[in-house]
């Protein structure tokens, strides 16, 4: 899925052992509620809301580019999977989305710490590396706050699980 698209913009602050600090530059994102933020059933649905949107189930009937990584996790008790919306486009130069369930948000630079890893993104797995993330986090004096976002760059169906690309993002306060 990853390959030839595009990723949000981000700059390496610091590089650890175990994960590393970026600042993404602001994006929008198209979203929608799922019945759960990290599990691969639930959010397939989510998927395909998103996806109608971007081939072209918005007011204009336009098709948009897909990028990567599709970003899911769980917030206020809720489920969320997002899209990134590609660069070239604003709030205001986005089609309305058909669906009223899928949302346009803006979302500001934001500064978090990244855990890569490969293979399945299964609920049990994620909350075992969400769980080292935070740690190594912890352990390095930063602060972690919010939801973890599990970034997925490959697509589940098709990709085999060692060459599948995937992230934990988690929202940091970096010292003053």
């Amino acid at each position: 899925m990853a390959e030839n698209l595009e990723e949000p913009a981000y700059t390496l602050i610091q590089t650890y052992d175990d994960f590393e600090i970026r600042a993404y530059e602001p994006t929008i994102q198209a979203r929608v509620q799922t019945a759960d933020g990290v599990s691969s059933g639930a959010a397939s649905g989510g998927f395909r809301r998103v996806a109608s949107y971007i081939f072209g189930g918005n007011q204009s009937s336009s098709r948009i580019a897909m990028t990567a990584p599709v970003s899911r996790w769980e917030e206020h008790e809720q489920g969320w999977l997002a899209f990134t919306m590609p660069s070239a486009y604003s709030m205001e130069h986005l089609p309305r989305p058909n669906d009223t369930g899928v949302i346009l948000v803006e979302c500001e630079r934001e500064t978090v710490a990244v855990l890569s890893f490969s293979g399945r993104t299964a609920p049990r797995k994620v909350a075992r590396l969400e769980t080292a993330l935070r740690a190594s986090v912890t352990r390095e004096g930063l602060e972690a706050v919010g939801s973890v976002v599990l970034a997925v760059y490959e697509n589940p169906w098709t990709t085999l699980p060692f060459r599948r690309r995937n992230e934990l993002h988690v929202r940091i306060v970096l010292p003053q």
